[in-house]
């Protein structure tokens, strides 16, 4: 019979779209912890007609073989969609589409408490006062960087999301150097961004890095171990995109050696397994993964994604597709 498959729960506005699906059957893997192991997503995939994935699902050729001939529609409930095999997709027609737009102020939030809780080192001084240790206020105690104070902040990936940190940086008075096309706009001129002309020439100014440019082959690992070292003594790292653009074993050493401050990461180089000498760490931030994990965002992910898929098995243009 034909169906569409939900790789995780998406919440009751699935239940809204019921009736719209007309006879086609919602089947949906119910671990909201973890999504459908492999030979479990070969076998529910298989006389699907649209597939709604997430950036844990790998959707490949084995997939596309299992689902059939009547896959229309591949939706992505992210931005960012290297969990695809793009080219395998369009080799047979799949339309795949994704969620812009409508995360952006979450994951722009997210960065900046991040950024706030790395730079001012709230969860190392958190950690240290459930100790239970006798303490008491001192000048030198968890002194961190002053982001309001004229702190340079250095955005790699000027689009949506970086330009809503964008905002928010400007609200703080941090001088802000963008890479990416939209860093000569007018609105990034009216927010007072200097543009870049490159990663090489950004890093050196910042007293801040944030990431968020999409993943790709080209830059996986975009910065490694000569990058960090071409940072700023005493500089940070924030990683709210995707985990691989980072090599986590040169982070590693460039905080050991205490070239950079500290780091504060959402996304994770093997996610979701996280290096467990980053875990040790007292001046490192790490999150699982939530930067668009606002209730009102994820509702909208969820529709956005629904929206996608009605479109494509109604024969229409979806709002967002990747290609």
């Amino acid at each position: 019979m034909a169906h569409v498959y939900l790789t995780r729960p998406l919440g009751e506005v699935v239940d809204q779209y019921s009736s719209a699906f007309g006879s086609r059957e919602v089947r949906i893997h119910p671990d909201t912890e973890f999504p459908p192991p492999r030979e479990e997503l070969l076998k529910a995939v298989a006389g699907a007609e649209a597939l709604i994935t997430t950036v844990t699902d790998r959707i490949d050729e084995e997939v596309f073989d299992a689902a059939g001939d009547q896959l229309k529609v591949v939706a992505n409930v992210a931005v960012g969609y290297d969990n695809i095999d793009l080219e395998a997709a369009a080799a047979r027609g799949i339309t795949v589409t994704n969620t812009p737009g409508v995360l952006d102020e979450a994951v722009a939030d997210l960065t900046l408490g991040l950024m706030l809780a790395t730079t001012r080192r709230v969860v190392e001084a958190d950690r240290f006062l459930r100790t239970g240790r006798e303490w008491i206020w001192g000048p030198q105690g968890y002194v961190g960087l002053d982001i309001s104070a004229g702190a340079s902040l250095g955005i790699v990936g000027l689009g949506r999301i970086g330009m809503a940190v964008a905002k928010r940086a400007q609200a703080f008075g941090m001088k802000i150097v963008a890479t990416g096309s939209r860093a000569t706009s007018e609105e990034a001129q009216q927010l007072g961004v200097i543009p870049a002309a490159s990663v090489a020439e950004l890093l050196p100014q910042v007293d801040v890095l944030s990431l968020h440019c999409p993943l790709t082959e080209e830059n996986r690992h975009l910065i490694g171990a000569a990058q960090l070292q071409s940072m700023k003594p005493g500089s940070y790292l924030i990683n709210t995109a995707r985990g691989p653009l980072v090599d986590e074993k040169a982070l590693v050493a460039a905080l050991n050696s205490g070239h950079l401050a500290g780091a504060g990461l959402d996304v994770h180089e093997f996610e979701p397994q996280t290096d467990p000498q980053l875990r040790e760490m007292e001046q490192v931030v790490m999150l699982p993964h939530i930067g668009s994990a606002g209730g009102a965002t994820r509702r909208k992910m969820a529709t956005l994604a629904l929206d996608n898929v009605l479109a494509v098995l109604n024969g229409e243009q979806p709002p967002t597709p990747v290609r």
